[in-house]
């Protein structure tokens, strides 16, 4: 269905305007359906968080880690692979268990390689649940690694992975709500409802997560009334490429923006995700040509003390066309002339996990307005060469892959 002011009220004279068109010119112009999946993103937070808080649901989560898992893998492709990386860490440091990140196409070319033995928990996080590698990544590790059991979390009811394994009692489900399952060819209220999701394995209390996570909304539905028009301006920037900044499982929030630019802008504009630390390694060459810098900075004052020596060191050395910088309370003395300072209070105090779910809406609205500006369809870019659900391809036979 086209977005229409009634149904989500942004304040923003760009959203505005994408809001007045009609239904028709909505479609022709490719974004009814992306725009109104990522500015539904804070109703359907809240309403994952209802979920999350059903004693069914809230027994299920609890009842995976009932087995005492030895480690846990979250897996999937593309962005879902990226939520993994934003829980990783959180999940490794709350369990206190190892925790890793890998993609389903890496456990399927080399399972014995990247697959820890014993006693695991692998998380299979897929928008439809229906690419190649989904499924054929589960069936191998059911057939070979009989002590892991698994959690597939899920927006498609009617993917293979919400109904193969319906009879199997090593695999249980999280099917989130219908309208999580974007009909764009991007992930956004996907990627961030499935990482809100995934964020739940921590959380002894549902209420109080769900407390949280009302926080979450109320400063996602500030990035869309306050800093809209701000990221409109910033993505008509004549910028070559965009590189992402962030400190610990904030990477995976860096790495899903940047797919999101590179895949809005049909591969107009290059993209590299980088930790703030990392940059200075070379990847700093980068910034040579006209650059975005977007930066995501820590909620921990040690760390953004490594974060702001870096903003400034790229401000002294006048590397960057334009920054946007996502924070709280962010010092005037890292914000250049022609930056851009997403200064969210409270945004501090939210769970870790929430917090790279607002860093990844400032992304996705930037990749959103770049898009626009460039005069492709943000539900379909790159037409011919990608589509929504990865195309079938083989499975070959596994052989001693390492």
């Amino acid at each position: 269905m086209p977005v229409t002011p009634s149904d989500i009220l942004a304040p923003s004279t760009e959203l505005d305007r994408l809001f007045a068109a009609g239904v028709e010119e909505q479609r022709q112009a490719g974004y009814a359906d992306t725009l109104r999946e990522i500015l539904q993103q804070p109703q359907t937070w809240r309403d994952t968080a209802t979920l999350l808080a059903a004693p069914a649901v809230a027994a299920a989560l609890a009842q995976v880690l009932i087995s005492h898992p030895e480690h846990i893998v979250l897996t999937g492709s593309g962005s879902s692979v990226h939520a993994g990386e934003c829980l990783a860490a959180v999940l490794q440091a709350t369990l206190r268990i190892p925790c890793r990140a890998i993609p389903a196409g890496d456990l399927l070319t080399h399972l014995r390689g990247t697959l820890a033995p014993g006693r695991g928990l692998i998380v299979s996080i897929a928008r439809s649940g229906d690419s190649p590698e989904s499924a054929a990544v589960v069936d191998s590790i059911l057939a070979t690694a009989p002590a892991c059991t698994h959690l597939i979390v899920t927006c498609n009811a009617n993917g293979r992975l919400a109904t193969r394994y319906r009879d199997e009692p090593r695999v249980r489900m999280l099917l989130l709500d219908a309208r999580t399952n974007d009909r764009s060819l991007v992930m956004t209220s996907s990627f961030t409802n499935m990482l809100l999701a995934g964020g739940a394995l921590t959380q002894g209390d549902a209420g109080a997560y769900a407390a949280s996570t009302q926080l979450a909304a109320d400063a996602a539905q500030r990035v869309f009334d306050r800093h809209a028009d701000a990221l409109a301006m910033i993505a008509r920037q004549p910028f070559a490429n965009a590189v992402y900044l962030a400190s610990g499982a904030g990477l995976g929030a860096a790495r899903e923006s940047a797919l999101k630019m590179l895949e809005m802008s049909g591969g107009a504009v290059a993209t590299m995700a980088e930790t703030f630390l990392g940059l200075r390694h070379g990847p700093m060459s980068a910034l040579n040509r006209p650059s975005l810098v977007v930066a995501f900075l820590s909620a921990q004052a040690s760390v953004r003390d490594y974060e702001y020596d870096l903003l400034r060191e790229l401000e002294r050395k006048q590397l960057g066309l334009a920054r946007v910088i996502v924070g709280e309370n962010i010092p005037a003395g890292v914000v250049g002339a022609g930056d851009l300072a997403i200064d969210l209070p409270g945004l501090d105090a939210l769970e870790e996990t929430q917090r790279h779910m607002i860093d990844v809406v400032v992304g996705q609205l930037l990749a959103f307005f770049r898009c626009l500006h460039l005069g492709q369809k943000p539900d379909a870019p790159s037409a011919g060469v990608l589509t929504r659900v990865v195309e079938h391809f083989a499975i070959h036979p596994a052989g001693d892959a390492r």
